[in-house]
């Protein structure tokens, strides 16, 4: 595969070329070592298409994990509680695990205990590889990336994604980057609050 486009949000990309050089020559790597006409084995049978052979989602997925788990890219969790009260939240957001469920349940209130997970960190950066739904793409941008931010656990997050020209021999729903680039763009310079590099990648 190569990458054709890459948006750096907040300073994304700048970081890890200044700080993570390795880490993105790796990345670049992985995603150049990747045949993506091996994963063209899904048959379609949708409207239009029916008995075309699409790329499968899961085939790309399950090539992206062996290569990066072979170099040592490995699952990670941010655990956290939650509450009912908005107040509650925004005091105990920053605190560390222990410390929010006691604070909650100091003050009255059911501690519910939660978590985010992403398949692939490695020195304090996060890759999510998403052929998948519309709304896969915006809960990794909006919510995973910025959860593991926030709880300190890493310093940027990576999204690779579908070109459109990608996506068009792709069952229908999938995301792909330029519908993607446009939905973080249309929030404004500073959402989501985490720096983000967006890779869009084709055969």
């Amino acid at each position: 595969m190569k990458i054709v486009e890459t948006y750096s949000h907040l300073n994304g990309l700048e970081y890890l070329m200044v700080h993570k050089k390795g880490l993105l020559k790796e990345v670049e790597a992985v995603i150049r070592g990747l045949n993506a006409g091996a994963c063209k084995t899904k048959v379609s049978k949708e409207k239009g298409m029916i008995g075309r052979y699409l790329y499968s989602p899961v085939d790309l997925n399950k090539k992206f994990k062996e290569l990066l788990e072979g170099k040592d890219w490995r699952e990670s969790r941010v655990s956290y509680w939650v509450t009912k009260s908005e107040k509650l939240i925004r005091h105990t957001l920053t605190l560390p695990k222990d410390e929010q469920k006691k604070e909650i349940e100091e003050a009255g209130e059911e501690a519910i205990f939660s978590y985010n997970q992403t398949d692939f960190v490695k020195e304090r950066v996060a890759i999510e590889v998403q052929f998948g739904k519309y709304s896969f793409v915006a809960y990794d941008l909006f919510v995973k990336h910025l959860a593991f931010y926030v709880g300190d656990q890493i310093d940027v997050g990576i999204e690779i994604l579908p070109m459109k020209s990608m996506q068009r021999e792709m069952s229908s729903g999938i995301s792909y980057y330029e519908g993607e680039l446009y939905n973080v763009v249309r929030q404004g310079r500073g959402v989501p609050a985490v720096p983000l590099v967006i890779f869009g990648v084709e055969p």
